[in-house]
């Protein structure tokens, strides 16, 4: 079976990375993984502090999965798989694609903004060539009738 790889972060676009990942796993009989990355923290002296943020970093990231949980299962009849990691964002996802053979796309929703799509992308674009699967890219922008029209 073939998996779509997601990442979840706060961002705006996630959102639209996750609805083309639950369409088409939906589409051609596929799974979907999140993958949730903690970042590392910048004071890693505060051990103490640092064990409290990253627990409540994990409440969020369960909180915020669990919206999506529940809307891929009722509207998608998917059950997804939520990865939380620690570590920079970029070499957990390359090294979770590694670690599951089962892993056919990676999906990555792009920022609208000045900015660029963003620094995940940035990052990956430029190992784009060596990836070990394909990167769909997502559009933030687009509405959500258009990725159903298109899935």
């Amino acid at each position: 079976m073939r998996k779509f790889l997601v990442v979840l972060d706060d961002s705006k676009e996630c959102l639209n990375a996750m609805r083309f990942a639950a369409m088409r796993a939906e589409h051609t009989g596929g799974d979907v993984e999140v993958l949730a990355v903690i970042e590392p923290e910048e004071f890693n002296h505060w051990i103490g502090v640092g064990t409290i943020m990253r627990e409540e970093a994990k409440e969020r990231i369960h909180a915020h999965f669990e919206v999506f949980r529940k809307w891929m299962r009722d509207k998608h009849n998917l059950e997804p798989l939520l990865v939380i990691r620690e570590g920079k964002v970029v070499d957990k996802i390359l090294e979770r694609i590694n670690e599951n053979s089962e892993i056919g796309v990676l999906v990555l929703g792009a920022a609208s903004g000045r900015g660029g799509p963003g620094p995940i992308i940035t990052a990956l674009m430029r190992q784009a060539g060596t990836l070990p699967v394909p990167m769909t890219i997502v559009p933030g922008e687009m509405s959500k009738e258009r990725l159903e029209a298109i899935c």
